[in-house]
């Protein structure tokens, strides 16, 4: 098992990878389970493959589950979910020195973390990821949000979670275009900070999307330790070390709204095409060689993810994409921060990034 703590002043906590951990949930899980019943908010396909081993190994410890279902999907991230669920963990008698369990993706997991983060002013939450993106970043480090009609996670709170179980059980049951997906927010790490990481991963990363059980563990624990140092050095994306983790997602923040959200682009489907966009936007600002960027796109191309935004069949122009970013989280008096790559292994902030040029770059690549 990789024990990996995420150290935070008075709010540290541990991310365990590993097999069997939901079957084992109430060993890791009981020390912050004050109640008999056991609040647990599950997406549908979670649910159905996981929820049984979960109530019986929570059974163990004296524990019933309430369960909260929500519906697959980025949708589900609404007011109107938030809603539903604060008022039925109020209905529960929720305190503040509860936990509430988050079995699913991110969206469930965001969901879930936001609502306990407001809920009487907060109170704690366990992740347990079951898919490979929420695995590697979103259960780590204390983001959580809701979508709206203007953006994507516009509305939302740092809340870090208690603990997280990291089951690479869970993969078993994921989809090849999931898996693919969460795979690209794993070579990211390599790309953005780790060039020996990007190195490992050019080796194994169809070993990961090819349910290769040592290798996705050593991914994970991997991912998990760069994001953990990093969420440590700045948990509240202040000093401009956390921003890095959001390499390539304001090029994919903008693809992903101009596709509405949807199943016709994953997030992690949209990061990996704008972490091609960024090395190659890197390489037209004259800051990485052409090689590196062309080395990024062939390394993400051959796990199976699309390196070209003109296999998305997108009938809008370079200027309508960059448009998405101006409702970027990261805006800044009018200026929005781009991370971009010096080499692999080297990404950094740059704050003199003109969105026109974005676009007209944007044009080019639709061309492509």
């Amino acid at each position: 098992m990789a024990v990996i703590p995420v150290k935070l002043a008075g709010r540290s906590y541990q991310v365990l990878v590993d097999s069997a951990l939901i079957a084992n949930a109430h060993t890791h899980a009981q020390p912050f389970l004050r109640k008999s019943r056991v609040p647990v908010v599950a997406d549908a396909n979670a649910r159905q493959h996981w929820g049984d081993a979960l109530a019986a190994s929570l059974a163990k410890s004296g524990h019933e589950i309430e369960w909260f279902d929500v519906a697959s999907g980025e949708g589900s991230k609404s007011w109107d979910n938030l809603i539903k669920l604060t008022e039925w963990m109020l209905s529960l008698g929720v305190e503040r020195g509860d936990h509430v369990i988050a079995l699913g993706g991110g969206v469930v997991g965001d969901l879930t973390g936001f609502a306990c983060s407001i809920l009487k002013r907060g109170c704690g939450f366990i992740q347990i990821p079951t898919t490979l993106l929420a695995q590697v970043d979103s259960s780590v480090g204390g983001k959580t949000a809701i979508n709206t009609d203007t953006g994507k996670n516009l509305i939302g709170a740092f809340h870090q979670p208690s603990l997280v179980l990291a089951d690479i059980d869970t993969l078993s049951t994921l989809p090849k275009r999931e898996m693919l997906a969460g795979y690209a927010e794993v070579i990211k790490y390599g790309i953005l900070g780790d060039l020996a990481f990007f190195d490992w991963c050019e080796a194994n990363g169809t070993k990961v999307t090819g349910g290769d059980n040592a290798a996705i563990q050593e991914a994970v624990a991997r991912s998990v330790e760069a994001k953990a140092r990093i969420v440590a050095e700045d948990e509240r994306e202040t000093t401009g070390v956390r921003a890095l983790l959001n390499l390539g997602h304001t090029f994919g923040h903008a693809l992903e709204a101009e596709t509405g959200f949807s199943e016709r682009l994953l997030h992690g489907e949209a990061v990996a095409l704008g972490m091609v966009l960024a090395a190659r936007y890197s390489v037209r600002r004259g800051l990485l060689p052409s090689q590196d960027a062309d080395r990024i796109a062939a390394a993400i191309g051959s796990s199976g993810l699309r390196t070209e935004i003109s296999q998305l069949g997108l009938t809008c122009g370079g200027t309508r994409l960059a448009d998405h970013m101006r409702h970027d989280k990261k805006m800044d008096a009018g200026t929005l921060p781009f991370i971009l790559l010096r080499s692999i292994g080297a990404a950094f902030l740059d704050h003199e990034v003109s969105l026109d040029d974005v676009g007209a770059f944007l044009d080019e690549q639709l061309r492509a």
